[in-house]
This record gives C-alpha cells, sequence and structure tokens, in this order.
C-alpha cells in the first residue's frame, strides 16, 4: 500500500499509466480525484451486487468507481451560549438577527457552499441567499474543520456551519460543551474505491473492491466514526437526510465556486 495526499495520489496514478507502468489494483481516494482518473481510461467499469445497497449518488453510470465512506458535514455548537430549543431548523432561520456574529465557516468548503446554493433553488436564489446572510449577521472563516470546532468549544465561534460530524461527537463524549444538528439535508462529500482498468490483480482487486463496499468494510469505517453509503450497515446519523456533493461539478467547476465563494463570504467577512 501507498499512502499519499489526495493531489500526490492522482499525479501518481496517472504519471504512472501514461508510462504504461501498470502496477496499482486499487486506488481509494475523494470521489471527484476518481472521476479524473475515469476520464483517463485508468479505471474499469465494475458489475457487483453490493452496488444495490449503496445510497444514492454512490454510484456514477459509467461504474468505474463507488463511493465508500461519507464525511458529512453538520452544524456544531457551544452548548453554554445556544440553548438547543433555539437552534435553526432551516437556513433561513439563520437570518434572523440573534445569529449576528455568532456563525463561523471552514474557509475552505466551496464545494459544501455550491451543493446547499443549489438546493436553496438555484444560483440566482442560493448566492442572494448567502449575500443577505453575510450583510445581515457576517460569517467568520477559519482555516481548518479541527480548529473550528475547537473555537466552537471554546465559545469564539457559538455556531459552526461546516463541521465534520465526527468532530463534535468526539469532543462530546470527552465531556466539551459542544454538540451537533443538521440542517436538511445534510451536505456531504465521499471518498470511493476504483479498480485500474490493468490491474495486475484483478481477482484480489475485486475482493478489495466488494469488502470495502460491503458489510465487513462499512462496519469497520463505521467503528471510527466514518459515515457508510452502504445503506444495509448503520449509520451514526441514523435518520438524517443526506445528499453528496456533485463530483462531476467538484472537478469541472472548481475556480467557479471558489471564486464565488471567495467573493461573497470570505472577502465579505473581512
Amino acid at each position: 500500500m501507498w499512502r499519499a495526499g489526495t493531489d500526490k495520489v492522482l499525479q501518481r496514478a496517472i504519471a504512472e499509466s501514461r508510462a504504461g507502468k501498470h502496477d496499482f489494483d486499487v486506488v481509494h481516494f475523494g470521489s471527484p480525484e476518481m472521476e479524473a482518473l475515469a476520464r483517463e481510461k485508468i479505471l474499469k467499469p465494475v458489475d457487483s451486487p453490493v452496488h444495490a445497497d449503496l445510497a444514492p449518488g454512490s454510484l456514477p453510470k459509467h461504474r468505474e468507481w463507488a463511493a465508500t465512506i461519507l464525511s458529512v458535514w453538520v452544524q456544531a455548537y457551544n452548548t453554554t451560549l445556544i440553548r438547543k430549543a433555539d437552534l435553526p431548523k432551516a437556513y433561513s432561520d439563520l437570518l434572523d438577527p440573534k445569529w449576528k456574529g455568532k456563525l463561523g465557516i471552514e474557509s475552505k468548503n466551496d464545494d459544501w457552499f455550491a451543493t446547499v446554493v443549489q438546493l436553496m433553488g438555484g444560483e440566482e436564489k442560493g448566492l442572494a441567499f448567502f449575500r443577505e446572510l453575510v450583510a445581515k449577521n457576517g460569517i467568520s472563516p477559519r482555516h481548518g474543520h479541527t480548529l473550528l470546532n475547537n473555537m466552537v468549544i471554546s465559545g469564539e465561534v457559538p455556531l459552526a456551519l461546516t463541521v465534520y460530524n465526527y468532530m463534535p461527537e468526539q469532543a462530546k463524549r470527552k465531556g466539551a460543551p459542544i454538540d451537533w444538528f443538521a440542517i436538511e439535508p445534510a451536505v456531504a462529500r465521499s471518498n470511493a474505491v476504483g479498480i485500474a482498468r490493468q490491474a495486475p490483480h484483478p481477482a484480489a482487486a475485486m475482493l478489495f473492491y466488494e469488502y470495502l463496499l460491503g458489510p465487513d468494510g462499512q462496519n469497520a469505517m463505521v467503528s471510527i466514526d466514518y459515515v457508510p453509503t452502504n445503506t444495509k450497515v448503520a449509520s451514526p446519523l441514523k435518520g438524517v437526510k443526506i445528499v453528496q456533493t456533485d463530483p462531476v461539478r467538484s472537478l469541472d467547476e472548481s475556480a467557479k465556486w471558489s471564486k464565488l465563494f471567495d467573493e461573497i463570504v470570505l472577502k465579505a467577512a473581512q
């Protein structure tokens, strides 16, 4: 196994494949990057009975990768500063003046931003909402989900809009004054698995692929607080409606959404 950051895995897989060096059987990392490998014709289509158990959005039509785990953004709040009864039930509730100066967001979550904009009825409505929210109540950007989570605990950011679900949950178990909730549908980014077209061990690759997507592999990942894509495996976010970010949009429109997020949320906060 070779482990590295997403960009390095992508670069190595493409470089080796273009050079005719076919050393890897299976690759596992972010879905947008997996889509990039599919476009390079590096992955092969897979047919598997386990696909029928996956949540919507986990399997593209070409079947050259499948989502394995979800990193779900939830909203986290400081329990000494905010009462559970006062929590917003919809994004529109955040426009209430009581949230002025209390909101925080992670500074690289433009794919969350893009998805929420689409969920709000498209670009015109969604972007107008965020412009109004920033103008009325402000959103404080923080670099890093761990930092943002810690600032909720300290009370510096009473309510965070984008924290990965396991972070406040783990801190809560340790007695920190933090809890989380989800404005539904919660938005999730997926990691995925794919098999190389020129895999040197295709049978073993298929076994590992199905292990990661099947009950055994999925339960192993749930045990370390990941959210499974297999709907037959109990999720730590049971009952929460989840929508996955679109890997194709993340890949093709990254510059556009990063620019909009920067202009509407980040720069406006300065």
